[in-house]
C-alpha cells in the first residue's frame, strides 16, 4: 500500500512539473518527500479512526491509502488553520463515510441469534461479516501522552468497535470525534458538513444507543497484577491442556467464538464439553503471547501449525470471553508472529 503511494507521488510531481522551470514548479511538488514523510506520520492515528468507523483493518487499509492520496493531492490548499492531523483526520472520517454508504455493519457472533450448543453446525460467513482484530501498535499514534495513549487503546475494544457499528455512519463519525478525539462540536459539525445543533442531537442519539448495551468488558490497557496472574495461569492451563483449570479462570457467562464460523457458545459447561470434545485437536497447543484490539492475545499454535489468533477480554480477575480469529494466514503476518510453531 505504501509504495503504492510513493509511487502516486512520484508520478504526480513528474506530471505536474514536466517542463516547467524550478522557480515555476508549484512549492508543494519541490517539497514532495518532505511532504509524504509528514503524512507518513499520522498513519497510526489514522488506521485507529478508520478502524473504530469501519471494523475491519483491511478497510481502514484502504481508507487510509485513500486518505493519503487525497491529501497529496490538495496539500497545496493546506493553510494550516488546523494541525496537519486534525487535516488528515477530516479527510480520512469523509472517505469512511463514503465507502460506509453501500456496506453492511460488520458483525460478531455474539451478536447473531443463540448461543449455540457443541452439536450445531460450523457453518461459514465471509469474512465481510465479521468485525476483525487490530494490532495494538498498528492502530495507536507513538506520538500521544500515556493518558490518552490509555484512551485510544481503549476505543480500540473489539466490544466497543461492534457497539460502534450499531450507530448509522454519521452519528458514529460525530462520537469518536468528540469522545475519543476531543474534538469540538464545531469541529465536528465542519467535517460532516452539518450544523452545530445536528451534531449535539447525533451525539444524544449516540450516547443512549451505546448505553443499551450495558457494561462492556473492560480493556487491558493496563493490567493489574491480578490479571497478569491470570493470564499466567491461563497460558498454563491451555497448554498443559488442564480444562478444570481453564475453566476455574473463567466467568460464569464466559462466551466462547471462532470467526469465520457463526456458532459460538456461552457458559463453563458448554466450553467444557467443546473443549473436550469437538475441540481436542488443540491438546498440545503452544502460544505466543501479543495484543490485539487493546487485549491480551495469544497466537495459537496446533501441531500441525498456526491454528488462531485468540484475543481474551477481561472482566476484573476473570475472563468474559475468548474470541478465536481463524483466518491465521491474513492475521498472523499482520500480528508479527511466527509462520511455524515455535520449539
Amino acid at each position: 500500500m505504501r509504495d503504492r503511494l510513493r509511487h502516486f507521488v512520484a508520478h504526480e510531481s513528474l506530471r505536474v512539473s514536466r517542463g516547467l522551470p524550478s522557480a515555476r514548479r508549484p512549492c508543494y511538488i519541490v517539497g514532495a518527500m518532505a511532504s509524504h514523510h509528514d503524512l507518513e506520520q499520522h498513519r497510526a492515528a489514522l488506521i485507529g479512526h478508520c478502524y473504530r468507523m469501519m471494523g475491519s483493518v483491511a478497510d481502514a487499509d484502504d481508507a487510509v491509502q485513500e486518505t493519503m492520496v487525497r491529501a497529496w493531492r490538495g496539500l497545496g490548499s493546506f493553510e494550516e488553520r488546523a494541525s496537519l492531523r486534525t487535516w488528515l483526520t477530516r479527510i480520512a472520517t469523509r472517505v469512511c463515510l463514503d465507502a460506509l454508504a453501500d456496506r453492511t455493519r460488520r458483525l460478531r457472533p455474539i451478536e447473531l441469534e443463540g448461543p449455540c450448543t457443541v452439536d450445531d453446525p460450523l457453518t461459514e460467513l465471509p469474512r465481510g461479516h465479521w468485525i476483525e482484530p487490530i494490532p495494538d501498535e498498528v492502530a495507536l499514534p507513538a506520538d500521544v501522552d500515556p493518558l490518552e495513549r490509555v484512551s485510544l487503546r481503549q476505543s480500540i475494544r473489539l466490544a466497543f468497535v461492534a457497539a460502534l457499528q450499531h450507530l448509522p455512519p454519521k452519528q458514529r463519525a460525530a462520537l469518536l470525534l468528540t469522545e475519543v478525539l476531543g474534538w469540538p462540536a464545531a469541529d465536528v459539525a465542519d467535517t460532516l458538513e452539518t450544523s452545530v445543533a445536528s451534531v449535539n442531537s447525533a451525539l444524544q442519539r449516540a450516547r443512549a444507543k451505546l448505553a443499551g448495551f450495558g457494561d462492556l468488558p473492560e480493556g487491558a490497557a493496563s493490567l493489574t497484577a491480578a490479571q497478569s496472574a491470570l493470564l499466567d495461569r491461563y497460558v498454563d492451563a491451555f497448554e498443559r491442556y488442564d480444562i478444570d483449570a481453564l475453566v476455574r479462570l473463567l466467568r460464569d457467562d464466559v462466551t466462547l467464538s471462532m470467526p469465520p464460523y457463526r456458532l459460538w457458545l456461552r457458559g463453563h459447561e458448554n466450553i467444557r464439553r467443546w473443549m473436550l470434545g469437538r475441540g481436542i485437536d488443540c491438546r498440545g497447543s503452544r502460544l505466543v503471547p501479543t495484543w490485539a484490539s487493546g487485549s491480551p492475545a495469544f497466537g495459537q499454535y496446533r501441531s500441525t501449525g498456526p491454528w488462531a489468533l485468540i484475543v481474551l477480554e477481561l472482566h476484573g480477575d476473570r475472563i468474559a470471553a475468548m474470541n478465536y480469529f481463524l483466518d491465521t494466514e491474513t492475521l498472523f503476518p499482520r500480528f508479527g508472529l511466527p509462520p511455524e510453531r515455535p520449539a
